[in-house]
């Protein structure tokens, strides 16, 4: 990054931006995340500092431990796909878009992973363009 900010300003950014963030060390424990009181998939606050594997549907955990192996052994530096997500409150679905991104030093070696979730409901059916403040 170029400059600096603050935790203080971090922080707020983490919590302002549209994506649901949980980060991961090199040995794979939950760090922390954002939007706890609004994200998308909750976790209890006793995760951090578990292993990922604990977070994450038995259906689900082969392919993420096969995206960080892969992040650690240097092969892939991002994943994404997107899944069809009932919401209790919510009529229809919604689209999730579900990215992984390996967090490396500055001579590429591994110390970590960032999982962002975002909502696209409402994104991947923008058409044409809208210019600033229209």
């Amino acid at each position: 990054m170029i400059g600096e900010i603050s935790k203080e300003f971090l922080e707020a950014i983490l919590e302002v931006v549209p994506l649901d963030i949980s980060i991961l060390d090199a040995n794979d424990k939950v760090l922390g995340w954002n939007h706890h009181q609004t994200r998308i998939f909750k976790r209890p606050e006793a995760v951090i500092g578990k292993d990922v594997r604990q977070c994450h549907p038995e259906k689900s955990l082969d392919k993420v431990e096969k995206i960080i192996d892969e992040m650690k052994e240097g092969i892939r530096n991002k994943a994404r796909f997107w899944i069809d997500f009932q919401i209790d409150y919510e009529e229809q679905p919604r689209k999730l878009l579900i990215e992984y991104f390996a967090l490396r030093d500055v001579q590429g070696n591994y110390l970590g992973c960032v999982e962002a979730s975002q909502d696209i409901t409402g994104i991947k059916d923008l058409k044409g363009e809208k210019r600033l403040l229209e």
